[in-house]
């Protein structure tokens, strides 16, 4: 069995995206933008991406 002894090729990683932005007059990513403040207030990361795949996903659902 082959052993390898050289490095493998480097990661190339691309810029995080913006966060997706509230549909205006829509009750539902109003509150997401809200709570996601509030985790970023708290250094709560996790929520802050948590609010940012919810806030994605309705508005891909077009429920706004």
């Amino acid at each position: 069995m082959a052993t390898q002894t050289t490095m493998s090729p480097p990661v190339h990683l691309t810029l995080p995206t913006d966060a997706p932005r509230a549909t205006p007059g829509c009750d539902v990513c109003a509150a997401l933008v809200a709570q996601r403040g509030e985790a970023y207030r708290r250094g709560d990361r996790s929520a802050v991406s948590d609010c940012n795949v919810e806030i994605g996903a309705h508005r891909g659902r077009d429920r706004c």
